[in-house]
């Protein structure tokens, strides 16, 4: 999903990943303090998941318990469809679900095999959802997520990669496994929209679904780097990344780049109340776009140099992850 999440992603796996069963999160003194690499809310509870299986829950944003996490691989995203129902994925393929607010967590799907992490995923309704992760890991589940069906997005191949591929089905079965899990590019995020379902990834990929994810079409390349997260705000696609490379989408279907001084990599997208929009960044820089119908993108740097991979407006705050914990500024 993010640049510093795939530096942590590339370190050898460890202990965990070689267990058939996973280990539960530890019970930290002081859970908030470490990486978190996405946050969401709901209604009355703001929830931010992270390193070691870490999954932490508040009311008020100031007081924070750490919820019961039976895995201890990182967590990278997270995401609620109402007050109680949940999901959170990440390492190991794994898929986790809530049902009393994030207090508590149960394994839904623990794949050390595959190799790959989780990188986002969404519900369309409290029994139909998709995840997504690297090298084009695609599940989708139609009961909560109690069963994880494994797509392979073929329509989303380079014109000569599915070529090869269609030979390797035919000539090399055991070659064509082998490289369908490993030749289409990392999702990174998938987000639903008035205008259908968005995938940004690695690569310049903006992949456009206008059936619920039963077709996907690219769209044309306007960057090749990677896209870290890509959301509408006030109906217009925003897609952002490497480098400090961001592009927004309005009803001409042209792609407008976002002007900034600021080179950091961007990890997420968040509307603000207020109007307009925050872009999280590495290097402690937070990107504000105030008006949808400019382009130029004003950025802070926060004094402790640590990226910000999420946030999110909560009572009257703007609530933080971080690589070094939850941190909390006041919305002004």
């Amino acid at each position: 999903m993010k640049y510093l999440l795939w530096a942590v992603l590339l370190l050898p796996l460890g202990v965990s990943a070689q267990q058939e069963t996973p280990q539960p999160a530890y019970q930290a003194d002081s859970a908030t303090r470490t990486l978190f690499t996405d946050i969401t809310t709901t209604e009355s509870r703001v929830i931010a998941v992270g390193q070691h299986g870490t999954i932490v829950y508040s009311d008020d944003g100031e007081q924070w318990q750490q919820a019961t996490s039976p895995i201890d691989t990182l967590l990278t995203t997270v995401f609620f469809i109402d007050n109680q129902q949940g999901w959170a994925c990440g390492h190991d393929a794994s898929i986790l679900g809530t049902t009393d607010g994030g207090a508590s967590w149960q394994l839904l799907q623990y794949r050390p095999d595959l190799d790959k992490p989780c990188l986002d995923i969404h519900f369309f309704d409290k029994q139909n959802g998709v995840a997504v992760g690297a090298y084009g890991m695609y599940f989708e589940t139609k009961d909560g997520g109690q069963n994880w069906t494994k797509r392979f997005l073929d329509s989303l191949l380079y014109p000569e990669d599915r070529d090869y591929l269609n030979d390797l089905k035919v000539n090399d079965p055991e070659g064509y496994e082998i490289e369908t899990s490993s030749i289409l590019p990392h999702f990174n995020r998938i987000a639903e929209t008035s205008k259908g379902l968005y995938i940004a990834g690695e690569m310049g990929l903006i992949a456009h679904s206008t059936s619920q994810g039963q077709s996907w079409q690219r769209e044309q390349e306007i960057y090749h780097g990677s896209f870290f997260d890509i959301a509408e705000v006030e109906g217009e696609i925003l897609v952002a990344g490497l480098r400090g490379n961001a592009f927004k989408q309005g009803d001409s279907g042209q792609w407008q780049a976002l002007r900034t001084q600021e080179q950091a990599t961007m990890n997420s997208i968040v509307e603000s109340n207020k109007g307009g929009v925050y872009i999280f960044g590495n290097s402690a820089v937070i990107y504000r776009l105030e008006n949808m119908q400019q382009n130029q993108l004003k950025a802070r740097q926060r004094a402790d140099g640590k990226a910000v991979m999420d946030g999110a407006e909560f009572a009257g705050k703007l609530i933080l992850a971080t690589e070094a914990g939850i941190q909390t500024k006041e919305l002004n």
